[in-house]
């Protein structure tokens, strides 16, 4: 299962008015939810059912702005899932997400 996905946030998305005014950064968490939402994505294209997964670590390497074109990629690695967070050749964030053996 291998997978590459892109996207943007918004400069008007809430999370900004809080995470920090007058100089807003997407806050970890999104970049999280990207990464879960691309694995998820991946099981679905490969005929897999999709079930809930477990962040084992993350690095957040850059700070990233509103509006950025992200791409998140995704790959089987040795202790779950490896992603990798980037804003053109730019390594915002890493990580590895592990699955439930299924039922």
């Amino acid at each position: 299962m291998q997978l590459e996905t892109r996207f943007v946030v918004a400069p008007d998305h809430p999370a900004f008015a809080g995470h920090f005014p007058g100089n807003p950064i997407v806050p970890g968490v999104l970049l999280l939810d990207a990464a879960v939402h691309a694995v998820q994505q991946a099981l679905e294209a490969a005929g897999a059912a999709t079930r809930p997964c477990e962040i084992s670590a993350a690095k957040f390497l850059s700070p990233v702005g509103p509006g950025e074109t992200l791409t998140v990629s995704c790959s089987p690695g040795a202790r779950g899932i490896h992603f990798e967070i980037r804003s053109g050749t730019r390594q915002a964030a890493t990580g590895t997400l592990v699955l439930p053996p299924p039922p």
